[in-house]
């Protein structure tokens, strides 16, 4: 159960979001993309771990934390590049959002786990590592898949989906193959994970 401290720790975390200087039109409100994706990342990790501890649920919300301050294109544009991206990325947040866990009276041993979650470290060993994964897999596929489907071709687009199918654990796969999805991407998800 959340209480102030925790409430104050979304709050900041929301704050930043609300920064980004990327904006999504939803019900013809212009909204902060970050801001759209961390509430998805909620939403999600509510359908899938209701019960999720605290700092789960602080994680989740900084999924990507101040994401643009560290931009993509700022590295080299291959695997390699985008590897040392993600890497430098994670630990970037992770320091950020345990610095602010930290200032909201959040132990230090609980916001370390937050680190550790944001970090991603021992995936397919830590339940809660992997829910975040699960979630973050699920907000792709429900909010940015079909763009993403549009700008790429059939082989790479069933390469990323057969990665994203492997990171995501059973629970994730049932609440995937429930997200209502256009018929071509659909197929394209079906054709990947069979």
């Amino acid at each position: 159960m959340m209480t102030a401290k925790y409430d104050r720790v979304f709050e900041l975390i929301d704050d930043a979001h609300a920064q980004d200087p990327k904006r999504v039109l939803l019900d013809s409100i212009d909204v902060p993309y970050e801001l759209h994706y961390a509430r998805k990342m909620t939403n999600y990790l509510v359908k899938l771990r209701p019960d999720a501890s605290d700092t789960l649920r602080i994680a989740v919300r900084a999924q990507h934390f101040r994401r643009w301050e560290i931009p993509r294109d700022t590295y080299p544009m291959n695997r390699q590049g985008y590897l040392k991206w993600r890497f430098d990325l994670k630990k970037h947040q992770a320091e950020l959002v345990t610095r602010i866990c930290l200032q909201c009276d959040v132990s230090a041993a609980e916001a370390e786990r937050v680190g550790a979650l944001i970090r991603k470290e021992n995936l397919k060993g830590d339940d809660e590592t992997q829910t975040l994964e699960d979630v973050a897999c699920l907000v792709f596929l429900d909010d940015q898949f079909e763009e993403f489907e549009k700008e790429h071709d059939e082989e790479k687009i069933l390469n990323i989906l057969t990665k994203t199918w492997a990171k995501m654990s059973e629970r994730g796969h049932v609440l995937a193959l429930q997200i209502p999805m256009s018929p071509r991407a659909r197929r394209l998800v079906e054709k990947a994970v069979t």
